[in-house]
């Protein structure tokens, strides 16, 4: 019965996370997810957590759906996710967890000190954010870091970031869950585990999008600069 209230927990925190900031359920869920449940049922449980979470909050905003916005990033990090999984096999993660913590500190610190500056990048740039997103995603399963920089980089309302993220996480997630259960790691023993959360999770999402609804533009920026920060803090700590 303690397993269930835990993962319970961690789903409504998991919930009210990406719900109030569009990402980070993943680094969030899995740590906390590992200190009671072996990896190989923690990771598929919290893949099976992001994809849902993603696409009830792509339902929310599908108002602001915008395909062009999300298409070249997907497309850009399929050639970048075999790419990561053959570096993980032949170097140290622990190097690319060190730079890539070490840049969303400083880019986070750059954001909340000084007023970044917005632009609207050229289509080829597109690619190379999805690229990057795949490329870490295989190596080190943190895909969302560089899709999120791209995404604050642009002029857009915190609608159309929020949307974009969320349609970039469900299609790459659809893809990750896919490739696990091909594998044989959805097993019995995740799915109870995750029906059983499903409803706390729905209630942890619905808690951060009402707070998300009363954050302006602005603060919701900074939002994301300070979210990136602790990606960056747990990153260099993992």
């Amino acid at each position: 019965m303690e397993i269930y209230i835990y993962i319970g927990i961690v789903s409504l925190l998991a919930g009210f996370i990406q719900g109030l900031t569009g990402f980070g359920s993943v680094l969030l869920s899995l740590p906390l997810m590992a200190l009671f449940l072996d990896m190989k049922t923690a990771v598929p449980l919290v893949a099976l957590y992001a994809t849902v979470l993603s696409l009830i909050l792509l339902v929310q905003l599908r108002e602001h759906w915008r395909w062009a916005d999300i298409y070249p990033l997907f497309l850009g990090s399929i050639p970048g996710i075999p790419l990561g999984v053959v570096f993980l096999k032949q170097m140290d993660p622990f190097w690319v967890k060190l730079i890539i913590g070490a840049v969303l500190i400083l880019y986070s610190l750059y954001g909340l000190l000084w007023k970044p500056a917005v632009l609207e990048m050229k289509k080829r740039w597109i690619y190379v954010f999805g690229f990057a997103s795949g490329f870490l995603g295989g190596a080190i399963a943190a895909a969302g870091p560089p899709v999120i920089v791209y995404t604050s980089l642009q002029p857009w309302s915190k609608d159309r970031i929020k949307v974009t993220l969320q349609g970039f996480f469900t299609a790459s997630g659809i893809v990750v869950v896919f490739f696990q259960a091909l594998g044989g790691l959805v097993t019995g023993t995740v799915l109870v585990y995750f029906l059983a959360a499903v409803p706390l999770l729905v209630v942890g999402t619905w808690a951060g999008s009402l707070l998300y609804g009363r954050v302006r533009e602005e603060a919701y920026r900074k939002i994301l600069f300070v979210f990136l920060a602790i990606l960056g803090v747990m990153m260099l700590r993992n």
